[in-house]
């Protein structure tokens, strides 16, 4: 197998797909040694089998907002490979949804599940339907819309979806009831349900709490304590509220948040206090970053920008892909960063990874640093099945367990002969090969 020939015919039979074109380039080209130590993999063209998804299931939403208008939205699900486990990803409702990007979070997201130990496969879904701006009504009747059309491919054992940007426990509780009013069944359909109903504790903390558990595990690897050091955190959703929440419990200072429109610096630090007013902020009274400045004028707004200019001593993105580009890596690396640890899905261009790399600084890939989301996701479909409820401090130790694995997994396929540890290919290359030889073991379909 070379690489760059399967990249080059993916991108002829799917053109206009540049998100999901960059994820397959990115992986095949760290696990082509790999793959050709196993003849009997080109013998059977797995690559190819597993870079194009199962099936792709599009439909329309039709939905009626406020005003007794119809809206019509576009609705998704890629159900990416299933060789280890039913299919397990989350839906995203954003303005910026399309087949490209939901084929690239699919593709990823069986790598990431395949690295969690538990037996998932990968899928993703969503609309381009934007939550931000709809009252509470009009979210419900989307979600019900959506859910309408969604149905008929999911199931406990089939396929079961969480949540991602714009899809929250509100979502997910919208999507759950009317699952339930159209099958009659009370089953572990979707993850991040609430506790009333299934739902398991840690999980809204998951993905956060997990990607600091995995910088924990790299800054050890050269004997450096957390505690202390000084964090760039974009984002301030789900992800960058409980990595921040984490960094602080683990004595380390953040110093931004960021959402669409800008971000905060804080030069104070954003302490236990400051978290709750933007938890407050976001998560209740759906506001903007830019209003922090407003409750602590030390701090300072910058319009249409990305924190990853300014100076700290390790850097977590957890907003969206591409977010760091060559430019702002090179910032980083020339501001001392000496680790990143990605809490969102691809959020560093090739570029920005290849110069992390080329500095030998600690930079770990989102497929193996924030999978502690599906990770919880999966326990709770575990506790869902057993019709059983785990204590907080049982899911954290698993999930702290489980990011340890991710960490050793990636050591033992990513340490190179001069000692430096790429992640990018010891994930890639650990995930991959779970989900083949499963793929070789169940013959061709």
């Amino acid at each position: 197998m070379k690489a760059s020939e399967v990249v080059e015919r993916l991108q002829q039979v799917y053109p206009g797909q540049p998100e999901y074109i960059q994820a397959v380039s990115q992986v095949l080209g760290t696990i082509e040694d790999e793959y050709n130590k196993h003849p009997e993999f080109d013998r059977e063209n797995l690559i190819e089998r597993l870079c194009i998804p199962d099936r792709i299931i599009k439909f329309r939403v039709n939905w009626i907002d406020d005003k007794g208008n119809v809206q019509t939205n576009n609705g998704y699900r890629v159900q990416h490979n299933n060789a280890i486990g039913p299919y397990k990803g989350g839906l995203r409702f954003h303005a910026s949804v399309n087949e490209s990007i939901l084929k690239f979070l699919a593709f990823e997201q069986t790598f990431k599940n395949s690295l969690t130990t538990l037996p998932m496969g990968g899928a993703k879904g969503g609309s381009d339907f934007s939550p931000r701006g709809k009252s509470t009504g009009e979210v419900m009747r989307f979600c019900q819309a959506f859910m309408r059309e969604l149905w008929h491919y999911i199931g406990p054992d089939c396929d079961v979806p969480a949540g991602d940007i714009g899809v929250g426990g509100r979502e997910v509780g919208y999507m759950f009831g009317q699952y339930k009013a159209l099958t009659h069944q009370f089953v572990g359909i979707l993850t991040g349900k609430g506790q009333e109903f299934g739902g398991s504790l840690i999980r809204p903390e998951a993905t956060g709490y997990g990607n600091v558990y995995f910088l924990e595990n790299m800054l050890k690897t050269r004997g450096i304590d957390l505690k202390g050091k000084t964090v760039l955190v974009s984002g301030a959703g789900n992800v960058a509220q409980y990595t921040l929440e984490k960094l602080l419990q683990l004595g380390a200072k953040p110093l931004t948040c960021s959402d669409s429109d800008g971000y905060i610096y804080d030069p104070d630090g954003i302490d236990e206090e400051k978290l709750a007013y933007i938890m407050e902020l976001k998560n209740v009274e759906r506001g903007r970053i830019k209003e922090y400045v407003e409750e602590y004028p030390s701090a300072k707004y910058v319009a249409g920008a990305k924190p990853w200019f300014e100076k700290a001593d390790i850097a977590t993105p957890c907003a969206t892909q591409n977010e760091i580009n060559g430019e702002a890596a090179e910032a980083l690396v020339k501001n001392g960063v000496i680790a990143v640890s990605e809490g969102a899905n691809m959020p560093s261009t090739p570029e920005a990874i290849k110069v992390f790399q080329d500095a030998k600084i600690l930079y770990c890939p989102g497929k193996a640093s924030n999978a502690g989301g599906v990770a919880v996701s999966g326990l709770e479909m575990t506790q869902n099945s057993e019709r059983l409820k785990w204590s907080r401090e049982e899911v954290d130790a698993k999930l702290h367990s489980i990011m340890n694995e991710i960490h050793a997994e990636c050591v033992k396929y990513g340490t190179q002969p001069d000692g430096y540890i790429n992640y990018v290919k010891g994930a890639n290359v650990a995930g991959f090969l779970k989900v083949a030889k499963a793929m070789m073991t169940q013959g061709i379909f």
